[in-house]
């Protein structure tokens, strides 16, 4: 990158101003990566000072039986294909009753576009699922679903979050985002969800006080242009509702694992390689740069693995998620390296491993406890990216 235009976008960046898309745009283009990561370092520590947020944690996905067969997607099944399955309420509610010790906060929910299941199946789980876990937050469903729920139930959004809400939802979650721009989701997505239907519906629990996140699926065969476009899409909604909490990127993931039925459902992998761990530190450090009206920028370590989340932190990310012990919808195609299950401990090593100080969240980042940093005494005390 041209020296003159480096100074440029690092004074804008000092002083406040928006970046623009061409900026974004001219940010991807530079190889730079220190200078991107400490600029996007510089951001998060106006915004977060030296604090990683965590969360402690669990997915619950009642079915894995869709409609839809979207072309990066394992997770998938068609109705009477070995391996998929539906769980009734009581069972959903015995499993999530089983996921409670280590003072579970939060439950985050998403399925597939269930063809047969009726509508009152989704308020109600929820239901017993509050009533079983009264002081767990209830994170659950992605615009998708809401959108499939209007199908199935008659009923509009704005009825269905009405009711999704009183049964106990605290929050919608990000997914069914992947890349809004029409050039490339029309050779990814399979079902009718698109940009206007997700942002209609996330205006919506806005408006009746859910925060919620968004996020982008990234690394498959989208150019730098398409993620610019989404991040500010998402920016220009945040200007109107000021609901988003939290933007996290998500690497996409080959289909390694999934064979058991001689099945590869992965239908880019043959024409995609994944992100590698500079590509992913570079998509977060300009992200970080891009949306300046989002508080918090998540690294979902399960999807980068622990030492590219770390890192990510030194790149704009202030959250590194949960202590996730089950992830089916990574897992079913993820075979390198990743771990099942991360502890509070474990989370909490991992920060100060990087050199940050970790405070863990709830579903609406209201802090619940705040914890030492990196030992001070200890030889090489990790620090974080000097500014």
């Amino acid at each position: 990158m041209d020296v003159g235009l480096k100074r440029e976008l690092e004074e804008k960046v000092r002083a406040g101003v928006r970046l623009t898309r061409e900026d974004g745009i001219a940010l991807y283009e530079s190889d730079d990566l220190a200078w991107l990561g400490g600029l996007a370092h510089e951001v998060r520590t106006r915004l977060n000072g030296d604090v990683v947020h965590f969360n402690v944690n669990r997915h619950l996905n009642m079915t894995n039986v869709c409609t839809a067969s979207c072309a990066y997607c394992s997770f998938q099944r068609k109705p009477g294909e070995k391996d998929a399955y539906t769980m009734r309420i009581e069972e959903a509610v015995k499993l999530a009753k089983a996921m409670e010790g280590e003072n579970l906060t939060e439950l985050h929910i998403v399925n597939g576009l269930h063809p047969n299941l009726p509508w009152r199946y989704y308020p109600r789980s929820l239901r017993e699922l509050k009533a079983a876990l009264p002081s767990v937050s209830l994170k659950a469903f992605t615009a998708t679903e809401i959108h499939h729920f209007e199908t199935i139930s008659g009923l509009s959004a704005s009825e269905i979050l009405d009711e999704l809400i009183d049964a106990g939802l605290e929050s919608l979650t990000g997914g069914g985002a992947e890349i809004f721009d029409w050039e490339v989701r029309q050779h990814i997505v399979d079902h009718r969800t698109h940009w206007e239907d997700w942002s209609r519906i996330h205006r919506l629990a806005h408006e009746k006080g859910l925060k919620t996140p968004c996020t982008m699926l990234y690394g498959h065969i989208e150019e730098p242009r398409h993620r610019v476009d989404h991040v500010l899409r998402l920016r220009e909604l945040q200007d109107e509702t000021g609901g988003f909490q939290v933007f996290i990127p998500l690497r996409y993931q080959h289909d390694f694992v999934d064979m058991k039925d001689g099945k590869v459902r992965n239908r880019l992998q043959a024409r995609t390689q994944m992100a590698t761990g500079a590509e992913a530190l570079k998509t977060f450090a300009v992200s970080r740069l891009l949306f300046d009206n989002v508080p918090h920028v998540k690294v979902f370590w399960v999807m980068h693995g622990v030492q590219t989340a770390q890192l990510a932190l030194q790149h704009g990310a202030d959250d590194m998620d949960g202590s996730v012990v089950e992830y089916k919808i990574t897992h079913d195609a993820d075979n390198y390296g990743t771990p099942n299950k991360l502890t509070r401990e474990d989370l909490l090593e991992l920060i100060r491993d990087a050199g940050f100080r970790p405070v863990e969240r709830n579903t609406r980042y209201e802090v619940i406890r705040e914890y030492d940093g990196p030992d001070p005494l200890r030889r090489e005390s990790p620090q974080p990216m000097r500014l």
